[in-house]
């Protein structure tokens, strides 16, 4: 597994951990534009 940086400023996918949605941003969203859940980076695994 390679390292992320979580505060690189290239394009990240981010997912909504209650609706799913995914939104491609440089920087965290911190909420869903949709739904207002929590935002988590895709390339930071889930441990």
């Amino acid at each position: 597994m390679r390292d992320v940086d979580p505060k690189s400023d290239e394009e990240t996918p981010y997912e909504c951990f209650d609706c799913g949605n995914i939104i491609i941003a440089e920087t965290s969203p911190g909420q869903c534009p949709d739904c207002g859940g929590p935002m988590r980076n895709r390339r930071i695994p889930l441990e």
